[in-house]
């Protein structure tokens, strides 16, 4: 059976030393995100996490989403009590608006209650985490009657929400989209049309599901450019607030699908179903895009927390499982074989799995910490570069995060040799579960795409140049210090193949568009392999601050830090040379072959 402990020691040295956290109490948010609080909230989080919605991860993707005739679809036994307690211990409300009835924290909260929720039950908490996308469209795009009437029932849990874009005939490519929207007397639309793989689509654990619905007005443009947004309640919302008529929309089907069982992916059928426009009509794509980017940093999220997960398994297996002699001698030789742990293969594979976890989750908050700070900070130049974070980091972050959540839950399932294939050790629930991440809310090649084609040009290379500038500086501020040496002579070394690699682009992928394509991905974790180098250059700089003064009895614990460190740097960023190699040989041996050859 596998087990859950929430990194909440980690969490914490993220939070309070590496990001110093209190240091922004000045700003609303945070004013009230003391150092006792924050750490409060995470404690109980990671309890709430590992005893309430891990418990029902393995039984919840055994049993599934069952759907009755009528469309209804019941959740799996214990999930419906689960999201109760999720409800009424207020883990919905914490970073939201306090004018709806949230506790007005800073999002970065949120990012750690997400990330431990995901590791201990990915497909349970998509419910609230669709949920949160369209409160943040909402809050952004409606009126104020809009906000009245949706966003106290959805901060507080009693109703959740959804997002669907997807059509059986497109998916990314949303300008040939058909859901239909034709205006009704009263202001209102009706919604016509079919839209699948909606996670969420249906359930039982809420009184109203909210729909937002991309659906274009009859005689609107083709295209992007004529695409609305739309508020789709399952039950029409009565002028007091509360849940009338059964409205015209309803589950088909139940995907039948590889993972996160747990989880209803609905084929939603819209029937004249009455539909609010929310923002600007024809203006749908800048509203869905709230909840897309949203929703892409949750999605890393949970590739972080999945690889975070099947790594505390992997290790736990390691250490008990006996097999074979260790090279420089028995470690055990009270035993008939050493524990696997010993093996330096099996610790190639833990220390990759921990090196990108920890790194991974750096790069999370810090990024969080901006998106706050992009709203919060009093200074409009500080809120502009904490944009341009926000915006270059997001699918660098689904990206990365969710392809090596991929990897890490393969490598995890690898310790395990034959265990790790069958479903009692539930290794094989996170490979299923982690596949879906690198796939939804814009596939990774979307991702790597939407980096090189759109985030580094964007205001003029402004954000990009930051982040050149920023990481520069660490390593030449820390140059003659011969302690971080080792640690700033590869980031420095990954750094000056990200800046050639991006030059590259510059001189050879206008004329030849092709030549962006094709280095995208490439492009996109070499980019990844620099930022996770940076956060632990940040780490390890703290940690040997730390230590010099005596690490308060916690020496372990930041000398493990120097030498996760240390593994990423021998072993992993090297690859930032393979990644340049590869983008540089350009796109002709991708592209040669005709189609009809393949």
């Amino acid at each position: 059976m596998p087990t859950y402990q929430a990194p909440v020691a980690d969490t914490l040295f993220v939070l309070n030393e590496l990001l110093g956290i209190d240091r922004y109490n000045n700003l609303p948010r945070f004013s009230d995100a003391s150092p006792d609080v924050v750490e409060a909230i995470i404690g109980e989080a990671g309890r709430f996490a590992t005893e309430v919605f891990f418990p029902l991860n393995q039984s919840g993707d055994a049993e599934g989403c069952h759907r009755a005739a009528d469309g209804s679809v019941r959740t799996p036994k214990g999930f419906k009590e689960a999201y109760a307690q999720f409800r009424d211990n207020g883990w919905g409300t914490i970073s939201t608006d306090p004018e709806y009835g949230g506790q007005g924290l800073p999002h970065t909260l949120s990012a750690v209650v997400n990330e431990f929720l995901s590791s201990a039950n990915m497909a349970l908490s998509m419910y609230p985490g669709l949920t949160r996308g369209a409160i943040a469209a909402i809050e952004t795009h409606g009126d104020v009657a809009q906000k009245a009437r949706y966003l106290p029932k959805m901060i507080e849990g009693t109703w959740t929400g959804t997002m669907n874009l997807t059509e059986p005939h497109c998916g990314t490519d949303l300008g040939l989209l058909r859901t239909r929207a034709t205006p009704k007397p009263g202001g209102s639309y009706a919604i016509s049309g079919q839209k699948i793989f909606i996670s969420a689509g249906e359930h039982d654990m809420a009184e109203n599901i909210i729909h937002l619905v991309l659906a274009r007005i009859d005689g609107a443009p083709a295209g992007t450019k004529g695409i609305s947004l739309f508020i789709v309640p399952k039950f029409i919302v009565n002028e007091d607030g509360s849940a009338g008529a059964r409205n015209g929309v309803t589950c088909g089907s139940i995907e039948e699908k590889m993972g996160i069982h747990g989880n209803a992916t609905c084929v939603m059928n819209y029937d004249e179903a009455t539909g609010y426009l929310i923002g600007e009509a024809d203006k749908g794509l800048r509203a869905m895009f709230t909840m897309m980017n949203e929703a892409r940093l949750g999605v890393g999220i949970q590739g972080l927390a999945i690889s975070e997960i099947a790594y505390q398994n992997a290790v736990v297996y390691a250490r008990e499982r006996v097999q074979g002699r260790s090279l420089a001698g028995a470690k055990a030789p009270d035993k008939a074989a050493d524990p696997i742990i010993v093996h330096p293969d099996v610790r190639r594979m833990l220390m990759t799995m921990r090196a990108i976890n920890e790194a991974g989750r750096a790069l999370v908050l810090w990024t969080a910490l901006r998106g706050d700070l992009s709203h919060l900070a009093s200074d409009e130049k500080e809120r502009e570069a904490a944009d341009d974070w926000m915006g270059l980091m997001t699918p660098v972050i689904k990206g990365v995060l969710t392809d090596k959540g991929f990897d890490n839950a393969v490598l995890a399932q690898q310790i395990f040799g034959g265990h790790g294939y069958v479903r009692e050790w539930g290794m094989e629930q996170f490979v299923r579960d982690a596949r879906i991440a690198q796939i939804y809310e814009g596939a990774n090649g979307i991702q790597a795409l939407d980096l090189v084609g759109r985030k580094l040009a964007q205001n003029g290379g402004r954000a990009l140049q930051a982040f050149f500038k920023e990481v520069g500086t660490f390593c030449e501020e820390n140059r003659h210090d011969e302690t971080m040496a080792p640690l700033t002579k590869p980031l420095k070394k990954g750094l000056n193949d990200l800046q050639a690699a991006t030059m590259w682009l510059m001189q050879n992928a206008m004329a030849k568009p092709d030549n962006a394509g094709a280095a995208s991905t490439d492009y996109m974790h070499l980019f990844g392999l620099v930022a996770l180098g940076y956060m632990w250059g940040r780490m390890v700089k703290v940690a040997q601050e730390k230590l010099s003064h005596g690490a308060n009895g916690h020496s372990a614990f930041y000398e493990n830090k120097l030498a996760t460190a240390r593994f990423f740097m021998d072993r992993l960023m090297p690859e930032t040379a393979a990644h340049l190699a590869r983008i540089s040989s350009g796109a002709d041996s991708m592209m040669t072959m005709n189609a009809d050859a393949f």
